[in-house]
């Protein structure tokens, strides 16, 4: 019996970088279901390709212990609303796109009334609390994974699961031009520069801003010709790091050379010979310009307290996890101190020309290598992965079962 065309995908997603990723599959679904129509949480790149959104987006980007306890009742009610309303209309499919807290939940919800579910982005299960696949294995029919070493845990478990490879990894250019970028920014060719990358939530600029601008106060007195450069997400928190820069200001009673700049964090990292950043995505963007990267992450003490318990692994770093090797420096909570960032500045920049060094030869053949695995047309792939899995496991098609 032939397998039912989809006709309605439901999906959600969290925050931009799921936003970006969702706005590429529904583009290339779209292909291969023209007559499909998408509904459920999204932003403004997904609502462009027309998915219907619900709920605002930003509903979901919460971040840390002690926000998501405050939302939490919130959160709980449009999950259940969401279920509620997609038990009844029945969707063809739903695709969660990472927010694992709240898709697992709401996925789970929908399986046991017989709705297919993918969730694209595998949640962070190999890393901490591992016991979350049984969870995931009521919740999920499909997992799209964006790196290699995510599946492993899937097949044990044996969940279907494709690994689709990243985005960022075929929109990057295998070799990022740093005079270009320098360029498109107004920036001297020839000075040595640092990018700042605090993070793009409050609670990490508030917890890493002040010791980034106090790293950049001791990288000035020992490289005097030094400036810097830092991206921000948006206006909330261009006003949040003015105001930790203006408190270091009085302190020392000087200015850094910061560069402030709007957005366009890929070609302030491509414009860097450095690159200090809060962990996250932007670790594998780091690894795709090819830039000497220094890691740091803060949360506030009583999420880290519980967090520390539940995690099975000691590294966060992208390049460090797909590589199994130390290729970056991590500076996490109490190691996270000026001083320790400008060591760690330092030991890159080293006595001679950092592109020379055998230390990021070797870093940079690792960069090389990765960015080519991950680079998978991974929007296609991801859209291929679905229609594959579908002909083999979609809902048969109520008609031929009548007229049978």
């Amino acid at each position: 019996m032939p397998v039912k065309s989809i006709q309605r995908i439901a999906i959600v997603a969290g925050e931009a970088s799921g936003d970006i990723l969702g706005a590429g599959l529904i583009s290339e679904l779209k292909k291969k279901y023209p007559n499909a129509m998408f509904e459920g949480v999204g932003g403004p790149l997904m609502q462009e390709q027309g998915c219907a959104s619900l709920y605002p987006m930003e509903t979901l980007s919460v971040m840390g212990l002690v926000p998501i306890l405050k939302k939490l009742p919130g959160l709980l009610k449009m999950r259940a609303d969401l279920a509620r309303y997609w038990v009844d209309t029945k969707p063809d499919l739903f695709i969660g796109i990472d927010a694992p807290e709240f898709n697992i939940g709401l996925e789970q919800k929908l399986k046991a009334q017989g709705i297919k579910t993918v969730h694209y982005v595998s949640p962070s299960v190999w890393a901490w609390r591992p016991k979350r696949i049984y969870k995931i294995k009521k919740a999920v029919d499909l997992m799209l994974c964006l790196f290699p070493f995510e599946q492993d845990i899937y097949q044990r478990h044996a969940i279907d699961n494709f690994c689709v490879g990243h985005t960022l990894a075929d929109e990057t250019p295998m070799q990022s031009d740093k005079d270009e970028a320098r360029e498109s920014l107004n920036i001297t060719p020839m000075q040595q520069m640092v990018c700042l990358m605090p993070g793009s939530r409050a609670s990490e600029m508030k917890l890493l801003g002040p010791d980034f601008i106090e790293m950049a106060f001791l990288l000035k007195k020992f490289y005097p010709e030094i400036t810097f450069i830092a991206p921000m997400a948006n206006e909330k928190r261009e006003e949040q790091f003015r105001m930790q820069l203006a408190e270091a200001v009085e302190k020392h009673g000087s200015v850094p050379d910061i560069k402030l700049i709007d957005g366009q964090s890929r070609v302030a990292m491509a414009a860097a010979d450095y690159i200090v950043m809060a962990s996250g995505t932007a670790t594998l963007e780091a690894m795709l310009i090819k830039r000497p990267t220094v890691v740091a992450y803060k949360v506030g003490a009583l999420s880290y307290n519980i967090f520390k318990k539940l995690l099975t692994i000691d590294t966060f770093a992208i390049p460090n996890l797909l590589s199994k090797k130390d290729l970056l420096p991590e500076l996490i909570q109490d190691d996270c101190t000026a001083d320790n960032l400008f060591a760690e500045v330092r030991a890159w920049i080293g006595d001679h020309d950092n592109n020379r060094s055998q230390r990021w030869q070797e870093v940079e053949a690792e960069f090389t290598k990765w960015h080519q695995t991950l680079s998978k047309n991974a929007n296609v792939y991801a859209a291929d992965s679905i229609e594959h899995w579908w002909s083999e496991n979609g809902i048969r098609q109520t008609e031929a079962l009548t007229d049978g």
